[in-house]
């Protein structure tokens, strides 16, 4: 699958980049892009909710008043958890909520979402170019040539451009990252996913050889 290459202006360049079909053209495996998903997401968890329990409210260990010969039903110490004020049974403690998948598994859920991008016409690719100040303008004029302004875009870069990274904070709808920092949720996140050549010779290379090589979280 060939698409066309576009310039830093928006203009095509005349030449054209493979989309390999191992990578772009697989039959989507859903069940492994919902694991990939909800592992993210269990990531960003940041478990730590707390709540005191019997023995951490403050208050001494008295009883009360006597066992019997009130009236009233028994009781024991003001940190009862049926008490106002007492503490709470059972209450929410700190945890770790990640889980992992192996390689094979993330790199599965990673081609699934960018063979749906593909299958939808969603992908362009750019030349490898940085820019030599933040310029937001350039890079409106840019997606605006592309026929993407106003989408949610995913901005592959080769690697760590600051410059670019900085023109697009003003952008609301565009994510800049490198491309070996993207996972499944940003590519399924995107509308449209704009990839440097340099950043899909890395994704092909990653995704189509055996895990070597470690991908964002």
């Amino acid at each position: 699958m060939d698409v066309a290459i576009y310039q830093d202006d928006g203009v095509e360049s005349g030449e054209t980049a493979e989309l390999d079909p191992t990578v772009f053209d697989i039959e989507p495996n859903d069940h492994v892009i919902w694991l990939d998903v909800k592992r993210i997401q269990a990531h960003q968890r940041q478990g730590t909710s707390k709540t005191k329990e019997r023995s951490e409210v403050r208050g001494s260990g008295r009883k009360l008043y006597r066992q019997k010969g009130t009236g009233n039903a028994r009781v024991g110490d003001a940190q009862s958890p049926i008490r106002r004020g007492g503490g709470r049974a059972h209450g929410a403690r700190p945890r770790d909520y990640t889980h992992d998948l192996n390689r094979k598994e993330k790199r599965l859920a990673r081609r699934s979402a960018l063979s749906y991008k593909a299958a939808n016409d969603n992908i362009r690719v750019l030349e490898d170019f940085s820019l030599d100040r933040p310029d937001t303008r350039a890079l409106a004029d840019l997606f605006e040539f592309l026929d993407v302004s106003g989408q949610d875009i995913l901005f592959a870069t080769t690697e760590v451009e600051r410059e670019i990274y900085l023109s697009a904070q003003n952008l609301s709808d565009v994510n800049v990252q490198e491309v070996n920092s993207i996972n499944t949720v940003d590519i399924l996140d995107a509308d449209v996913v704009l990839l440097q050549e340099g950043a899909l010779d890395w994704l092909t290379n990653v995704l189509t050889t055996a895990p070597t090589v470690e991908l964002a979280a």
